[in-house]
């Protein structure tokens, strides 16, 4: 881990680096308290499929190897299912889901390494954990596509953008721009 990566500045104790990061948090729950809980429920197949679709890398604080997670997923996926969907529905992520381990990377080497604001954490998530985050981010992304609260142009974050996709859009809307009309008289 942290290969090629600058080390955390030894001037910046543990302390700093949790009350700059728990302040992080705390706003964005101030900022989102008021919002409704639109979650719909999902289903075994749901799960199944999800959990098929993972790749095959766990974390020091997962329970069982994410390998034999998937070779007994028809077994294990009504009893995830029960408690993704008591999750959804009280829109609360359980306390065990919460736990990681966090390694800290230096936003760019420019920053100052004694600063606590010059630094993401990076967590490692357990492989639960990270599929009802999976499962939550495809309802949201349902939602606002739905909703058509995405901009047309945005392709960070999304499935099938990228930095080609958006030097395509470019290129064509400039091609289109600066083609002349061609008049049928």
């Amino acid at each position: 881990m942290g290969r090629g990566r600058s080390p955390a500045c030894s001037t910046i104790g543990a302390s700093a680096f949790h009350r700059h990061f728990d302040d992080k948090v705390a706003a964005v729950h101030a900022s989102t308290s008021d919002a409704p809980n639109d979650f719909r429920s999902v289903s075994v197949d749901d799960i199944v499929t999800a959990v098929r679709q993972l790749p095959d890398k766990q974390c020091a604080s997962d329970p069982m190897p994410t390998r034999l997670l998937k070779e007994n997923i028809d077994v294990l996926a009504p009893f995830l299912t029960e408690f993704f969907n008591r999750s959804l529905s009280l829109g609360a992520v359980p306390v065990t889901f919460k736990a990681a381990y966090i390694s800290l990377l230096l936003k760019k080497t420019h920053l100052d390494p004694a600063d606590a604001k010059s630094f993401r954490p990076i967590s490692n998530l357990s492989v639960l954990s990270k599929l009802l985050e999976r499962i939550v981010a495809q309802q949201l992304l349902g939602y606002l596509r739905g909703h058509r609260l995405l901009p047309d142009l945005q392709s960070a974050y999304r499935a099938h953008h990228s930095t080609e996709t958006a030097v395509l859009k470019y290129c064509l809307t400039f091609l289109v721009l600066s083609t002349p009309a061609i008049c049928r008289c």
